[in-house]
C-alpha cells in the first residue's frame, strides 16, 4: 500500500481531480488500469513485463553459469535462454547444466507460470468486457417547446446491436456560494420527459422541461456560467448480444448549452414510406427565435 498523489482524468471533463493521502494497491490498480486502457496499451505492458522479467533472469544466469553451450557470462545466450525457459520452447540447444542454475529455472519457471495466468486472465476479461459505443450531441440546446423552456441533448447507440432497457439519468452540478467563503457543490436531479427507453439501437432526444419545479428554473445563460453549472449524463442497458449490462456517460458544461437553439432533424420519411436517419446531422443545431418574455 501507498500513499501520495493521485490524479483522475476524464477524457469528457474539462478539468481532473487531483487526490492528496490516496492509500493505493499498485498491483490491483495496475491491473485495473489495463482493463481500461486499449488493446495496445495492454499489449505493450504484456511484452513489456516479459521482457522485463527475462532480462532479470537472464542476469541471473549469466552470474551462475551452468548453461550448456552458453558463452560465459554473455548476456546475449543467457536472455534467449530464459525466453526458451519461460515460454516452454526448449529447443535443446541450450540446458541447465549445474544445481545453480536448475534452481534458477525452476524459480523462472514458476515466474512464467504465474506471468501467464495473469496475462491470459486479463486477456479474456478484456475480450469478454462489453463496452457502450454511445455518442452524445457535441452541444445540448434550451429553447421552447410547446410553450415550454426545454433543455434537449441527443445520444445514439453507434453499434449495430440493441441497448436493451436504456435508462437515462441526468444530474446537475452547480457551484453554490457559502456564507462563509467556502464552495458547495449541490446536485440535483433533472427528471426527463422520457428515462427509459424499452430498446435503444439508434437515436434518443432527450427532453428535460424547465418549468416551476425545475432545478434550471430562473436561470439565464449568464447565471449558468456563473455558477458553473454542469451537466452529467449517463445511459445504463442490456447489451443483447452479450446480455451484459453496459453504460456510457457524458458531461455538458455551461458554456456547451446553446440558448435559443434546438436540435436539428435526424429523422424523416421517404418518398416510398420508410423511414431515414441521416447520422451525418447528428451534432447539428439550428438557431430558434428567442421566446417572448
Amino acid at each position: 500500500m501507498s500513499s501520495g498523489l493521485r490524479t483522475i482524468r476524464d477524457p469528457n471533463a474539462g478539468y481532473e481531480i487531483r487526490v492528496l493521502g490516496d492509500r493505493t494497491s499498485v498491483l490491483r490498480d495496475f491491473y485495473h488500469l489495463l482493463l481500461k486502457r486499449s488493446w495496445g496499451v495492454t499489449l505493450a505492458a504484456i511484452s513489456g513485463m516479459f521482457l522485463t522479467a527475462n532480462a532479470l533472469f537472464a542476469v541471473a544466469y549469466a552470474l551462475v553459469g551452468g548453461v550448456a553451450h552458453a558463452q560465459p557470462g554473455s548476456f546475449r545466450d543467457a536472455f534467449f535462454f530464459s525466453v526458451e525457459t519461460m515460454g516452454t520452447i526448449g529447443y535443446g540447444a541450450m540446458y541447465p547444466d549445474s544445481t545453480a542454475a536448475n534452481l534458477v529455472m525452476v524459480v523462472e519457471s514458476i515466474t512464467g507460470l504465474t506471468l501467464i495466468a495473469l496475462a491470459t486472465g486479463l486477456v479474456f476479461a478484456k475480450f469478454s468486457r462489453s463496452t457502450a459505443r454511445m455518442m452524445f450531441s457535441r452541444q445540448a440546446v434550451i429553447s421552447v417547446v410547446n410553450g415550454v423552456p426545454t433543455l434537449m441533448f441527443r445520444l445514439g447507440n453507434q453499434r449495430g446491436n440493441q441497448i436493451v432497457d436504456a435508462q437515462l439519468r441526468v444530474v446537475m452540478i452547480r457551484t453554490e456560494r457559502l456564507a462563509d467563503g467556502g464552495a458547495f457543490y449541490r446536485m440535483l436531479d433533472l427528471p426527463l420527459t422520457r428515462q427509459r427507453a424499452l430498446s435503444l439501437s439508434r437515436s434518443w432526444n432527450a427532453l428535460h422541461l424547465i418549468d416551476g419545479s425545475s432545478p434550471l428554473s430562473g436561470e439565464t445563460r449568464q447565471s449558468m456560467l456563473d455558477k458553473e453549472i454542469e451537466l452529467q449524463v449517463l445511459v445504463v442497458g442490456l447489451d443483447d448480444i452479450t446480455m451484459q449490462t453496459i453504460h456510457a456517460q457524458h458531461r455538458y458544461f455551461a458554456k456547451d448549452i446553446l440558448w435559443e437553439h434546438k436540435l436539428a432533424d435526424v429523422l424523416s420519411e421517404t418518398s416510398d414510406g420508410h423511414l431515414l436517419l441521416d447520422l451525418r446531422r447528428f451534432h447539428d443545431v439550428e438557431p430558434v427565435p428567442a421566446a417572448p418574455r
